[in-house]
């Protein structure tokens, strides 16, 4: 499941590069705008999924990730919220680059499973 929760995670983050993808990139930037609408929800469970799935060896990545696009709600966590913000933001300048690793990771899971 971790899987394809990284490949929403990065096409939401890599939405900038999808067009570049040929045949596919226009569709894939549609479906990734539309999954954007849904950012701060999809943070969260992938927060939560990373967490869960601690033992997966990326799951620090998957974490970043899930804190980027959680970002606008961070603030509202007791004791923690503003650090997770900061840290949140500064991750957010490498927003594409950590998008492009969760979505290979993403990927390369699922072809392992099939």
């Amino acid at each position: 499941m971790i899987e394809w929760l990284n490949i929403i995670a990065g096409l939401i983050l890599c939405v900038g590069l999808l067009e570049a993808i040929p045949a596919m990139g226009k569709h894939l930037v549609k479906l990734a705008k539309w999954l954007g609408g849904f950012q701060t929800i999809i943070g969260i469970i992938v927060i939560i999924a990373g967490i869960i799935w601690w033992s997966f060896p990326w799951a620090l990545v998957t974490i970043f990730a899930g804190l980027i696009l959680a970002v606008g709600i961070l603030p509202v966590i007791p004791a923690l919220g503003k650090h997770l913000e900061k840290l949140a933001k500064w991750l957010g300048g490498f927003q594409t680059i950590i998008g492009l690793i969760v979505l290979i990771i993403g990927i390369l899971g699922v072809i392992n499973y099939i």
